[in-house]
Formats: C-alpha cells, sequence, structure tokens
C-alpha cells in the first residue's frame, strides 16, 4: 500500500487519482471511475465526486493507495 499525501482535510476521487499519478487526467480517472474500475475502503465506487479523507483507501489496477 502507498501513502499519497494531501493538504487539504478532503480531495475527491478524481483528482486524488491524478494526484497519486495513476490518471494523467480529469476524462481517464472518469472513464475508470464510471467503467467500476475504483473501489474506496473496499466497495465500488462510480461517483468521481466522491470526497476522500485521511486513511480512505483507494484501490485501481491491484494498487492500494492510502490518503495520508
Amino acid at each position: 500500500m502507498r501513502d499519497v499525501p494531501i493538504r487539504d482535510d478532503m480531495i475527491r476521487l478524481g483528482q486524488f487519482l491524478k494526484l497519486a499519478g495513476v490518471m494523467d487526467t480529469g476524462g481517464e480517472a472518469k472513464s475508470a471511475i464510471v467503467a467500476g474500475e475504483v473501489a474506496v475502503n473496499g466497495e465500488a465506487e462510480v461517483r468521481r465526486g466522491r470526497q476522500l479523507h485521511r486513511g480512505d483507501v483507494v484501490e485501481i489496477d491491484g494498487e492500494r493507495l492510502r490518503v495520508a
């Protein structure tokens, strides 16, 4: 699991995927999320605007990323 530090108390899922370097663009992130390729805390997430907080775990393509 890789920790990805954020500046504020919260970050939206699409922004987090770009910050983590998993996606290059917002469009890429949106496509992956809508396709059901992203899970948050073990559950599939299809909302790009889902708010993430420190401690949340995002899974995509077999990689686990923790909001830190």
